[in-house]
Order: C-alpha cells, then sequence, then structure tokens
C-alpha cells in the first residue's frame, strides 16, 4: 500500500502486540518537525530582554561618547536593557564627579527613549547605570495629557 500510494511505511510502536506501523511521507514529517523547533526557538529570542554593556572611561572624547550613545540607543529601541559602565584607574578615582556628569549626559541624551532602572552607583574602581526602554505612550493617550 506504501509503495503504491508513494509513502513510507513507519513503525511506530514496535513493542506492542501486533507491532504498529503508519503510512506517511517520513521526509516531510521530518521537515516539520525541524521547523516546528526552528519557529519555537525564533518565538523565545523575540521577547527575551537581553543586558547589554557599554564600557566608558572618564576621558572619553566627545565623538566616542556620541558614537558609545548610539549603540546605547539602538540596544534601547530593539528592547534591551543597557548598562553603561565607567572605568577609573589610579588617580582618576579623584575626579570620580566628571565620571557622573558623563554618565548625566548619556541619561539626558537617552531621556526620550530610555529610563533609569538603576541609579549611578560606584562599585570599587566602576561607576555603573542601568538603563531600560520606556514604555511607548499609545496616541490616544498621548493627546489627553496635553
Amino acid at each position: 500500500m506504501a509503495r503504491e500510494n508513494g509513502l513510507d511505511l513507519v513503525e511506530v510502536a514496535p513493542k506492542s502486540d501486533p507491532p504498529v506501523c503508519r503510512l506517511m511521507d517520513y521526509g516531510k514529517w521530518l521537515y516539520e518537525q525541524k521547523r516546528k523547533v526552528r519557529e519555537a526557538h525564533k518565538k523565545n529570542l523575540k521577547h527575551s530582554a537581553t543586558l547589554k554593556e557599554i564600557r566608558l572611561r572618564p576621558e572619553t572624547d566627545k565623538r566616542d561618547l556620541e558614537i558609545k550613545v548610539k549603540h546605547g540607543r539602538e540596544f534601547i529601541d530593539k528592547g534591551h536593557k543597557v548598562q553603561f559602565t565607567m572605568f577609573f584607574r589610579g588617580r582618576q578615582m579623584l575626579h570620580r564627579d566628571l565620571g557622573y556628569e558623563v554618565l548625566e549626559q548619556i541619561v539626558g541624551s537617552l531621556d526620550d527613549v530610555a529610563k533609569i532602572e538603576r541609579q549611578p552607583r560606584m562599585t570599587g574602581r566602576r561607576l555603573t547605570i542601568l538603563l531600560v526602554p520606556k514604555k511607548s505612550i499609545p496616541a490616544d493617550k498621548a493627546s489627553h495629557e496635553e
């Protein structure tokens, strides 16, 4: 029967009495199983927001800082959390206020798309701040607030 229909004879339950077999296109079935696994994997990747880290120094150049902020904006637009980490070396620890000022500039430039989840804090020689995407306000609610 399988040959007549151009299908495969697949043994489903070999240990049962009598053994159970099924007529099916085995190649097509394998393909569909792989597709289901791939689709499930894609759905899991879309919903998980990961933490992205951008590293800085207090003396990072203005143009380099703009590029890093641009990368942070792209991450936030994709729905990721972004942690800006500023490293201090040697005598830079005496001028931590410069690091706080740089982080304030970053927060100011990303204010339209991100909000602060964790305020800036020093951990050893690192100053970190965590930003998360803002929830977009629907157009009808925005018009009521004005």
